[in-house]
């Protein structure tokens, strides 16, 4: 029997509140998310993490967040044996759009808000017409918090939230972007995400996972749906995450941030603090 707890409530938009949180906290757990912006730049972790600088969200997270929402609910749904109608998904939308997470509204430019959302609107009907999940399959998870503490290893533990696990353990993973993915380079990209997922998945279970899938969402002007699967997560998969692990504790204690600069920048909602970084 799988141990996955109960599904979060239908209605769960409440916006996080961003915070600072102490190098102690940070190095006490840790997640792909924390551990993909550390990547890519340590002085844009700082000002998230630990000086928990409000920024607010850009059109392109929130249509991500808006959409991953509709998802959600249209998954926990099917848990429920009560999938939704286009009314429910439609309603579904709406509160998920008019709810921005973070502290801080979008600044949105002049008819940018309604393009975006028509977009993301497109998107996921995109997705419900092209899913290749089927109606009446029951997940075996949706939105579960999960962790492992890797102490055995000397390492913090290990926390993350899995979008969806499909029956027969295969973990869905959905994101959106505004170009089509490259298969091989997604596999590598995602290799830190998907390889926690995996132990995660194993912890809660006691299982092997079957395999990961990420649903790529691609917000063209005709929106289209790009699954990549990766098969179980490896011996060799593990190792280099707990080596990444490793030394992302290591330079948090160091206590020394330092700017990535690079062609990131060129999207980074920290591109002020870091020009006047010393």
């Amino acid at each position: 029997m799988i141990a996955f707890a109960d599904p979060p409530p239908a209605a769960a938009f409440e916006p996080r509140q961003p915070k600072g949180r102490s190098i102690e906290e940070l190095t006490s757990t840790v997640s792909a998310s924390r551990l993909g912006t550390w990547l890519q730049c340590r002085l844009k972790f700082h000002l998230r993490y630990v000086a928990g600088v409000l920024k607010a969200p850009s059109a392109a997270l929130h249509v991500g967040k808006t959409v991953h929402a509709v998802l959600q609910q249209w998954s926990l749904a099917r848990w429920r044996g009560s999938p939704l109608d286009g009314d429910a998904i439609g309603a579904v939308f709406e509160q998920a759009w008019g709810t921005p997470e973070g502290a801080v509204p979008i600044a949105w430019e002049s008819e940018e808000e309604a393009a975006s959302k028509a977009n993301a609107l497109a998107v996921i009907q995109t997705y419900l017409r092209e899913t290749p999940i089927p109606l009446d399959e029951k997940p075996e998870g949706v939105e579960v918090s999960v962790e492992i503490d890797l102490a055995s290893h000397g390492l913090p533990v290990l926390v993350g939230v899995l979008d969806l696990v499909r029956a027969g353990g295969r973990i869905v993973d959905f994101k959106t972007t505004g170009r089509t993915p490259d298969p091989k380079m997604v596999l590598h990209t995602t290799e830190v995400q998907t390889t926690g997922y995996a132990l995660l998945y194993r912890e809660a279970t006691g299982q092997r996972e079957s395999g990961i899938e990420l649903h790529h969402l691609v917000k063209l002007k005709t929106p289209k749906l790009v699954v990549t699967e990766a098969g179980p997560a490896t011996e060799q998969q593990v190792n280099r995450l707990f080596h990444l692990i490793d030394a992302y504790v290591d330079d948090l204690e160091r206590r020394d941030p330092i700017p990535s600069p690079g062609m990131q920048c060129s999207m980074c909602e920290f591109l002020g603090e870091c020009r006047v970084w010393q």
